[in-house]
């Protein structure tokens, strides 16, 4: 079976562990960079890595956008 891409990976609901520890890797060098704080900035990315998986803030557009959507809804 071909290798999938981390996209396809994904939007099939297949997390490998390579692919997490990968993300994981990025991350710490993101930090190591100096990032303050990741942002997830692919609806996907979330599947892949949490907070436990960082020292820095985590921020998943995805929740942050439907928490905003809900708020939004229910004041008017």
């Amino acid at each position: 079976m071909p290798k999938l891409s981390r996209c396809s990976e994904l939007c099939l609901g297949k997390v490998l562990p390579e692919s997490r520890e990968q993300y994981r890797q990025i991350i710490g060098q993101l930090i190591d960079q100096g990032a303050e704080a990741i942002i997830h900035g692919c609806t996907e990315i979330s599947l892949l890595v949490s907070q436990q998986d960082s020292v820095a803030p985590l921020f998943d557009t995805t929740s942050i956008h439907a928490c905003s959507a809900a708020e939004l809804a229910l004041r008017s």
